[in-house]
């Protein structure tokens, strides 16, 4: 079977090693990219620009199985959209506004988290403690179209879940939002408790996603969702290229089923 890659990162770590895994069961792997009059059996959709969004579209219009759907992935570009999908799943979400752009931004219920609308590499991610602090990111980031979510004063780790094909992945890690700590390891390996991975399942039902990331923390009564990702890097787990792998090529072998 060939397998496609829309990727700016052919050598991004999990890629590559799914490669890796692909080319040794004897299948082809190819970078697919905007103009190319590719044909193959499943392309896996790594990049979230617009143009390759554009061009997970057009294949998918050809009959080509695409992972994850370009509207799946553009679902979680807009975090907005996230929200309401998620509530609307009955998933426990934090609460999101879209207050515009941080230029136009007044809240007075300090701390709270802000964060670009739009989620794409290098994007806007902070705590705000006071007016100070919203005034300095105001001035750094006038135009930039934000949500905001409550700051929820958990442990300072980050419960991350990551699931390909239904199969679930997790580390902890520190929270860039908590303070210096002189706790500072690197991603620690976890196992979830099963009421997370659960609903870190549920999460890929409601959005139609194969291959995603959770972001979870603490909340006063139940674990919170506070981000989705498409795709994500998943780095350092030991089987996930195996299960992607094993998901293109259960994918591809459906196609047209």
């Amino acid at each position: 079977m060939r397998v496609g890659l829309i990727t700016a990162d052919p050598g991004h770590p999990v890629l590559a090693a799914t490669a890796e895994v692909l080319r040794a069961r004897g299948h082809g792997v190819e970078v697919v990219g905007p103009g190319d009059t590719w044909a193959g059996d499943v392309c896996l959709l790594k990049a979230r620009t617009d143009q390759a969004l554009a061009l997970a579209l057009e294949l998918e219009s050809r009959g080509v199985p695409v992972v994850n759907s370009a509207v799946a992935t553009e679902i979680c570009q807009d975090r907005v959209r996230m929200a309401e999908l998620a509530l609307a799943a009955g998933l426990p979400f934090a609460e999101t506004r879209s207050p515009g752009t941080l230029g136009q931004l007044v809240d007075s219920s300090y701390p709270f988290v802000v964060k670009s609308r739009h989620s794409r590499r290098g994007d806007l991610v902070a705590r705000v403690d006071d007016a100070a602090r919203l005034r300095e990111l105001a001035e750094r980031w006038p135009d930039e179209a934000v949500v905001t979510q409550p700051f929820l004063d958990g442990t300072g780790w980050d419960q991350k879940l990551w699931v390909v094909d239904g199969r679930v992945f997790a580390a902890r890690r520190r929270s860039e939002l908590a303070p210096p700590a002189a706790d500072a390891r690197p991603a620690a390996e976890w196992e979830p408790p099963a009421d997370r991975a659960a609903l870190a399942l549920r999460v890929g039902e409601a959005f139609g996603l194969d291959v995603y990331g959770v972001d979870l923390l603490d909340g006063p009564a139940e674990p919170v969702v506070v981000d989705v990702n498409a795709f994500p890097g998943i780095r350092g787990r030991a089987g996930a290229p195996e299960a992607l792998a094993d998901l293109a090529l259960r994918v591809a072998a459906g196609r047209g089923r």
